[in-house]
């Protein structure tokens, strides 16, 4: 059989790692990135290929790419577990640089401010999570901190954990927020007794509690927005 054509037959010039050194990263495909994760191809597929299958698991898209599990990854022949690593950990690393520099940074005032802010920050997760956003006097954020996670309907947040935070951070404003992986925006009533249940128990410490907010692939929902705070 006629050995497969590899990268390293290839012009120069077509060489993702060559490419990246002489034209910059900026000028490469999706597939000739994740062709420099991948390194090795296999005797029968190129790591460029391998990149491809990978790109359409997930449909072409990198952010639904993000939200691929090891499991999910290693579905494509040729990758094992140790690219899969390598791939989630550069994809983990992009959604890091996005969100890192923003902390002590931000400052949040409108409903709309939040969900700016969450949405590159949850919109991976496939579970509900609960977050709190932690803010001084002038609405800077403090700290962003997941305090719960739970299933894909529903998660359940301790009030002494949150507020624990709030005082070891200083914070005199608090966000409350969460997801609905189910994309809908519609608060439950567990939803509103929990938060009339946090924003009452930081009274008692001079924490205000600014609003809660959910979001999901269809936007957010303010309870401030609604007068249901």
């Amino acid at each position: 059989m006629k050995p497969k054509n590899t990268i390293k037959q290839w012009a120069k010039d077509d060489r993702p790692r060559e490419k990246l050194l002489s034209i910059g990263a900026c000028n490469l495909s999706n597939s000739e990135l994740l062709a420099i994760l991948i390194h090795n191809g296999t005797k029968q597929k190129s790591a460029v290929d391998l990149s491809k299958e990978v790109l359409r698991l997930g449909n072409n898209n990198l952010n639904e790419l993000g939200t691929l599990s090891i499991k999910q990854l290693i579905q494509v022949k040729g990758i094992g577990e140790a690219k899969a690593i390598t791939i989630a950990a550069a994809l983990e690393l992009g959604r890091r640089r996005q969100t890192g520099s923003l902390p002590k940074k931000d400052i949040i005032v409108t409903s709309r401010d939040i969900a700016m802010f969450l949405k590159e920050r949850l919109k991976d997760y496939q579970h509900e999570v609960f977050a709190v956003i932690y803010l001084n006097q002038a609405h800077k954020v403090l700290s962003f901190d997941i305090v719960s996670e739970g299933g894909i309907t529903g998660t359940v947040a301790d009030p002494r954990v949150i507020l624990k935070r709030a005082l070891e951070k200083n914070a005199v404003k608090i966000v409350l927020s969460h997801n609905h992986p189910s994309g809908s925006l519609h608060p439950s009533k567990a939803d509103e007794y929990l938060t009339d249940k946090i924003k009452l128990a930081a009274s008692f410490l001079d924490i205000r509690v600014l609003d809660h907010v959910i979001v999901s692939d269809a936007g957010y929902y303010s309870f401030a927005d609604d007068g249901i705070l």
